[in-house]
Protein backbone atom coordinates (compact mmCIF):
# COMPACT_ATOMS: atom_id res chain seq x y z
CA UNK A 1 0.00 0.00 0.00
CA UNK A 2 2.64 2.19 0.96
CA UNK A 3 4.34 1.71 -2.99
CA UNK A 4 1.12 3.06 -4.19
CA UNK A 5 0.68 5.85 -2.40
CA UNK A 6 5.09 6.67 -3.35
CA UNK A 7 4.00 6.01 -6.68
CA UNK A 8 0.74 8.10 -6.59
CA UNK A 9 2.06 11.44 -4.64
CA UNK A 10 4.59 12.67 -7.83
CA UNK A 11 1.68 12.99 -10.44
CA UNK A 12 -0.63 14.00 -7.98
CA UNK A 13 1.75 17.09 -6.83
CA UNK A 14 3.19 17.88 -10.47
CA UNK A 15 -0.98 18.39 -11.40
CA UNK A 16 -0.80 21.01 -8.56
CA UNK A 17 2.93 22.54 -10.00
CA UNK A 18 4.92 21.48 -6.60
CA UNK A 19 8.42 20.03 -6.46
CA UNK A 20 9.85 17.86 -4.37
CA UNK A 21 10.16 13.93 -3.55
CA UNK A 22 8.50 11.25 -1.98
CA UNK A 23 10.11 8.03 -0.58
CA UNK A 24 9.50 5.00 1.67
CA UNK A 25 11.26 4.68 5.25
CA UNK A 26 13.09 1.58 6.62
CA UNK A 27 10.53 1.61 9.23
CA UNK A 28 7.58 1.43 6.77
CA UNK A 29 6.63 4.67 6.37
CA UNK A 30 6.23 7.53 3.95
CA UNK A 31 7.88 10.36 3.99
CA UNK A 32 8.68 13.60 1.39
CA UNK A 33 8.97 17.21 1.01
CA UNK A 34 7.26 19.51 -1.51
CA UNK A 35 7.36 22.93 -2.24
CA UNK A 36 5.80 25.43 -4.18
CA UNK A 37 2.56 28.15 -3.40
CA UNK A 38 0.59 27.70 -0.26
CA UNK A 39 -2.96 27.22 -1.95
CA UNK A 40 -1.26 24.19 -4.03
CA UNK A 41 0.30 22.62 -0.85
CA UNK A 42 -2.72 22.70 1.32
CA UNK A 43 -4.47 21.15 -1.38
CA UNK A 44 -1.85 18.50 -1.53
CA UNK A 45 -1.94 18.13 2.42
CA UNK A 46 -5.77 17.54 2.10
CA UNK A 47 -5.44 14.90 -0.81
CA UNK A 48 -2.98 12.89 1.21
CA UNK A 49 -4.63 13.23 4.70
CA UNK A 50 -7.51 11.52 2.82
CA UNK A 51 -4.86 9.22 1.21
CA UNK A 52 -5.78 7.15 -1.61
CA UNK A 53 -7.91 4.38 -1.56
CA UNK A 54 -5.82 1.85 -1.42
CA UNK A 55 -3.80 3.33 1.54
CA UNK A 56 -4.66 3.82 4.85
CA UNK A 57 -3.18 6.78 6.42
CA UNK A 58 -2.90 6.81 10.35
CA UNK A 59 -1.06 10.22 10.59
CA UNK A 60 0.48 12.94 8.47
CA UNK A 61 3.31 15.35 9.57
CA UNK A 62 3.76 18.57 8.76
CA UNK A 63 6.44 20.85 9.17
CA UNK A 64 7.77 24.19 7.18
CA UNK A 65 11.26 24.07 6.00
CA UNK A 66 13.52 26.20 3.68
CA UNK A 67 12.77 26.48 0.10
CA UNK A 68 14.97 24.48 -1.89
CA UNK A 69 16.49 26.33 -5.39
CA UNK A 70 16.82 24.57 -8.74
CA UNK A 71 14.15 21.82 -7.63
CA UNK A 72 11.87 21.42 -11.12
CA UNK A 73 9.84 17.97 -10.61
CA UNK A 74 8.64 15.85 -7.91
CA UNK A 75 10.34 12.62 -7.66
CA UNK A 76 9.83 9.47 -6.40
CA UNK A 77 12.91 8.35 -4.35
Amino acid sequence: MLKYLRRQLPNKASSYNLTGWVSNTSNGKVEGEAQGDDESIQKLLKDLNHGPSAAHVVKLEKSDQETKDGENSFEQK
